[in-house]
C-alpha cells in the first residue's frame, strides 16, 4: 500500500478582484468579485515507503502548495489525499505523529534556547521513551556534526548549523515520513554535503520515506532515484532520472587528451563539438553508437593519453523540459 496517496488532488485561492476607478482598493464583506487562482490542478501521485523522491517544479509551480496538504496546514479544494493512513487536515495530531517536516529558512527551534533544550521539549512533547530519545540524538549529534553547538542558543547558530538542528529535531521521535521544502538553499558546501549524508543514510538505514523539493539540482543528483515534474499545478514527469535524460538530453560527450594536437577528430557516430590543446569533445548518441565501440574507433585511429565520458547534468536536462513545454 502506498504511505502517501494523492488522487485529481486540487487546491484554490480566492481573492477579491481589485477595482479600478473611483473605488478602487474599495473592498466590502459583500463582494461577490472574486478572482481564483489554481495552486495545484489534478495532480495525482503515490509514494510507496521507503522511497526518496524528488519533487520539483519552477517557482509558483504549486510544490509547497502540495507540501502543506500532505502536512494538513491547507484543506485541498477537491481531491483524495492519504498519508499513512490518514486524512491530514482532518487528523492533524495524528498525521503530525507520522511526519517530520523542514522548512527551508523557516525554523521549529525555540529561538532563544539552547540547542538541546529545543531537542528535549521536541522529546516530551512527542513522548519518545528515553532511551529511544537518547540513542536517535546521540545518532543524529554524530551524523550531522552538531556536538560543538549544541549548548549554544539557537538565535546565535550560523543557517547551516540551525538546518542541522531543524533536521534533527524533524527525526527525534521517529516519523514515518520526511517532508524537506528546500533543506540545503543558502548553505555552504559543507553543510549541504552534511544534511545530504544525513537524509542519505536516514532513508538507507530506517526506510524513513523522503519528500524533496529543491533547486539545487545536485541535492537531486545525490539523493533521489524518482522524479516528480510539475508545472502550473500540473504533474508533467513521473519517474525515474535515467529516461528523462534519454529522451530529453540523449547524447553524450567524450572527452579524449590525444598526443598530438588536431582541431578535429574524425570518426563514424560523433561530431567533434570542441578541441583545445590536444583535447577534444566529441558528441555521440550512446544508443546509437556505444560508448566502448566509439572509444575503441578513436584509439585506433588517434594516440590517446586519457579519457573521460561527461553525463549531461540534471538541471540543463529540465530546463530543456520546461523550455519545450513553453515553446508548444
Amino acid at each position: 500500500m502506498p504511505l502517501i496517496e494523492t488522487a485529481a488532488l486540487v487546491k484554490e485561492f480566492k481573492r477579491v478582484r481589485r477595482k479600478e476607478g473611483a473605488f478602487a482598493g474599495v473592498r466590502t464583506l459583500f463582494s461577490r468579485d472574486f478572482e481564483t487562482t489554481r495552486a495545484v490542478d489534478d495532480i495525482s501521485f503515490a509514494v510507496e515507503p521507503g522511497e526518496l523522491v524528488g519533487y520539483l517544479g519552477p517557482n509558483g509551480a504549486g510544490k509547497s502548495t502540495t507540501i502543506k496538504m500532505l502536512t494538513g496546514i491547507l484543506t485541498p479544494t477537491s481531491g483524495h489525499l492519504d498519508v499513512a493512513g490518514v486524512t491530514p487536515w482532518r487528523q492533524r495530531e495524528r498525521n503530525a505523529r507520522n511526519i517530520g517536516v523542514v522548512f527551508g529558512q523557516r525554523s521549529q527551534l525555540w529561538w532563544d534556547l539552547p540547542l538541546i533544550d529545543s531537542f528535549r521539549m521536541i522529546g516530551r512533547l512527542y513522548e519518545v521513551p528515553k532511551d529511544r530519545y537518547r540513542a536517535n540524538l546521540d545518532r543524529f549529534v554524530d551524523i550531522l556534526g552538531m556536538g560543538s553547538f549544541m549548548d549554544t542558543p539557537v538565535r546565535q547558530l550560523s543557517l547551516g548549523q540551525r538546518m542541522r538542528g531543524d533536521l534533527a529535531a524533524a527525526m527525534l521521535y521517529e516519523p514515518k515520513i520526511l517532508y524537506l521544502d528546500e533543506p540545503t538553499v543558502g548553505l555552504d558546501v559543507i553543510a549541504k554535503e552534511r544534511i545530504r549524508e544525513f537524509v542519505a543514510e536516514l532513508n538507507r538505514d530506517t526506510g524513513t520515506t523522503v519528500l524533496l523539493t529543491t533547486h539545487d539540482m545536485d541535492d537531486v543528483e545525490r539523493l533521489c532515484r524518482r522524479l516528480i515534474l510539475i508545472d502550473h499545478g500540473k504533474v508533467l514527469y513521473d519517474g525515474p532520472v535515467a529516461p528523462l535524460k534519454e529522451h530529453y538530453a540523449p547524447h553524450r560527450e567524450l572527452v579524449v587528451q590525444l598526443a598530438a594536437e588536431t582541431d578535429v577528430v574524425d570518426i563514424d557516430g560523433a561530431e567533434t563539438v570542441k578541441a583545445e590543446g590536444g583535447r577534444v569533445w566529441l558528441s555521440f548518441d550512446p544508443r546509437e553508437t556505444p560508448a566502448a565501440r566509439l572509444i575503441a574507433a578513436v584509439s585506433a585511429k588517434y594516440e590517446i593519453t586519457d579519457l573521460s565520458i561527461t553525463e549531461p547534468d540534471l538541471e540543463g536536462v529540465i530546463r530543456r523540459m520546461y523550455l519545450e513545454r513553453e515553446s508548444r
